[in-house]
């Protein structure tokens, strides 16, 4: 699997298109779609991978274990995205959350 295929499954299965991948990443224009026949720097390679929640060395398949960050988010940060078991959580379900974790 290369790594675009690799990107473009784990996108998927979190319920996100490529395109709010690479500007959520805060990549340039495109940038994961050259992917495709150009090399990425590792410093965005280590943004897509911390988007994905992945480490990079799952992005360049050179593990199977996805070595999952286990980072704070921001429940705030519009750009976060959270999931459970692979699946984007819905914006009415994120705004139960946050109710939740205020106590109100």
């Amino acid at each position: 699997m290369t790594l675009l295929e690799r990107v473009k499954t784990l996108a998927k299965e979190q319920g996100i298109s490529l395109l709010r991948l690479n500007d959520t990443a805060h990549l340039g224009k495109n940038a994961i779609y050259k992917w495709k026949n150009q090399t990425p720097s590792t410093e965005n390679l280590q943004k897509v991978a911390d988007v994905l929640h992945v480490s990079v060395d799952y992005l360049l398949g050179n593990t199977e274990e996805r070595n999952e960050s286990k980072k704070s988010v921001d429940l705030n940060d519009d750009d976060a995205f959270l999931t459970f078991e692979g699946r984007p959580i819905p914006e009415e379900d994120r705004e139960l959350i946050k109710r939740l974790l205020r106590g109100k």
